[in-house]
């Protein structure tokens, strides 16, 4: 870690891991590593008092506006939450205007909702670090959750084979080829041919994937996509802002790619499951509910067996959220190194 802690990434914007070092992703990660350690010891690191962050979200969020919210406090700075009803941005301002009025009031911004197009904007006229919260396309944030979440379980990373089973077309399938290419997991996508990253995106992974020793692989085979695997991954089968019609298509394409206990037992004791929440894998939501009564299914994505089993880290994954947040503040705003002080 010390050779680490002189890493600069003051002044950098978080958009996508595209733009990142395996260097400085593995750097954010043992600085999220020590910001959880001094947490859960009770030490501060509050050093950012008079700073103050606006948390921009036209998707709604439980996890990424809780996250940056105790994030930002625990690190002793303002944050003001702009709704989804509330926010002008791209409506009655222009995103270029929103930027440059929020970057003079705020130390940075957070933003998460529709097209990568918007938040690389802001970042563009800003003037203070932009982070990406989620997007249709990346969901960086998420990514340093869970390496931190799989690091912690298996003690490394390189060498490990992780797989996503159901749609890899948008901001997870996407955001974990590229985090596995960059860092030096195996990655498979396992799905039907219509629901694999878009090309472009495979070329260029497998061009990070050649300096790491990773490998890709898309595959619609359950069985050898899963064979040997060390994580299982999935998401929700419909992303935030999609019409509801396109469910029965989903449910019927998709459900032979649900994670279940045999599945899991294809991966073998000593895989783990991970999904970035939420997760439809009872009937206990609205939606899950109202699916269960239009389709006679009592989950989607995952069982709740598998859900709840002692292989699903589900939710340490879900609080490594906030430290791995919190690292992604600390490094771009500055004063990293008084975090390892003490």
């Amino acid at each position: 870690m010390e050779a680490g802690n002189n890493m600069d990434l003051k002044g950098r914007n978080f958009l996508t891991l595209k733009d990142f070092t395996p260097e400085e992703i593995t750097y954010l990660l043992d600085l999220a590593a020590e910001l959880k350690r001094k947490k859960k010891a009770g030490i501060p690191v509050d050093h950012y008092h008079g700073k103050n962050v606006a948390l921009i979200f036209e998707k709604s969020s439980t996890r990424t506006r809780c996250s940056f919210e105790v994030a930002a406090h625990d690190m002793g700075m303002g944050t003001t939450y702009l709704e989804p009803s509330s926010s002008q941005i791209g409506k009655k301002e222009s995103i270029a205007d929103t930027a440059r009025v929020l970057g003079r009031i705020y130390e940075g911004i957070e933003y998460r909702g529709f097209g990568q197009e918007i938040v690389e904007e802001l970042a563009k006229y800003a003037g203070v670090p932009v982070w990406n919260g989620l997007t249709n396309e990346y969901h960086p944030t998420q990514m340093l959750a869970d390496m931190l979440t799989i690091r912690e379980h298996f003690g490394t990373l390189k060498g490990l084979k992780l797989v996503y089973l159901g749609d890899a077309r948008y901001n997870m399938g996407n955001s974990y080829m590229v985090t596995c290419a960059k860092l030096g997991l195996d990655f498979v996508a396992c799905a039907p041919n219509n629901y694999f990253p878009n090309q472009e995106l495979v070329k260029e992974c497998e061009e990070y994937a050649k300096t790491s020793g990773a490998t890709i692989t898309l595959t619609g085979s359950i069985e050898e996509a899963v064979r040997g695997a060390d994580v299982v991954c999935t998401d929700v089968w419909v992303s935030m802002g999609e019409p509801d019609e396109v469910w029965e298509q989903r449910i019927r394409e998709l459900t032979p790619y649900k994670v279940t206990a045999e599945v899991m037992k294809m991966a073998g004791e000593k895989a783990i499951f991970l999904h970035c929440l939420p997760s439809f894998h009872d009937l206990r939501t609205k939606i899950g509910k109202e699916m269960g009564e239009r389709f006679g299914i009592k989950d989607m994505e995952v069982t709740d067996e598998v859900f709840e089993s002692a292989q699903s880290k589900v939710f340490d994954e879900a609080e490594n959220r906030m430290h791995t947040i919190k690292a992604v503040m600390v490094a771009t705003l500055g004063e990293q190194g008084t975090v390892y002080a003490g």
